[in-house]
C-alpha cells in the first residue's frame, strides 16, 4: 500500500513539474516570437532580405491585428461572437495570403497553405468529444 501511495505522489509530482514547465499551456506566446517561430519554418525558401523582411513584416501585421481584434471581441464583457471573430480573422488571412502570393513563388506558396501554415495554428487540447469518432 505504501508503494502505491508513493508511486501516485510520484506521478502527479512528475505531471504537475512538466506543466510548470511548459508555462501552463495558456500563455499566448508575444508577436515577435510567433513570427520567428513562422519565418524559422519558411527557412527552406531561403529568402533573400528583401523578401524575408517583407514576408516579416507581413507576419508581424497579421499577428498584431489578430491580437487586436481578439482584445476587442473579449473586452466586450459576456461571450465574443464566435463567427464574427472567425470571419474577421478569414479576412486578415486573405490579405496576408494575398501578400505572400506576391512574395513566394508558386511552389513556396503551395508549400506554405499546404504543410506550413496548418502548423502554425494553435493546437487545441483533446478530450472534448468533438467528433472525433467518440460516436
Amino acid at each position: 500500500m505504501k508503494k502505491a501511495i508513493f508511486l501516485f505522489f510520484a506521478v502527479a509530482f512528475a505531471g504537475i513539474t512538466t506543466v510548470s514547465a511548459q508555462g501552463g499551456g495558456f500563455q499566448r506566446r508575444t508577436v515577435e516570437e510567433r513570427v520567428k517561430a513562422v519565418m524559422d519554418k519558411l527557412a527552406d525558401f531561403k529568402l533573400d532580405k528583401d523578401k524575408s523582411a517583407l514576408t516579416d513584416s507581413a507576419f508581424t501585421s497579421f499577428y498584431k491585428a489578430m491580437d487586436k481584434i481578439r482584445e476587442e471581441m473579449m473586452s466586450g464583457g459576456g461571450q465574443p461572437d464566435r463567427d464574427a471573430m472567425r470571419e474577421k480573422f478569414q479576412k486578415l488571412s486573405a490579405e496576408r495570403d494575398d501578400k505572400l502570393k506576391k512574395l513566394f513563388t508558386d511552389d513556396q506558396y503551395k508549400k506554405w497553405k499546404d504543410e506550413i501554415e496548418p502548423t502554425t495554428r494553435p493546437q487545441r487540447g483533446g478530450g472534448g468529444g468533438n467528433g472525433g469518432g467518440n460516436n
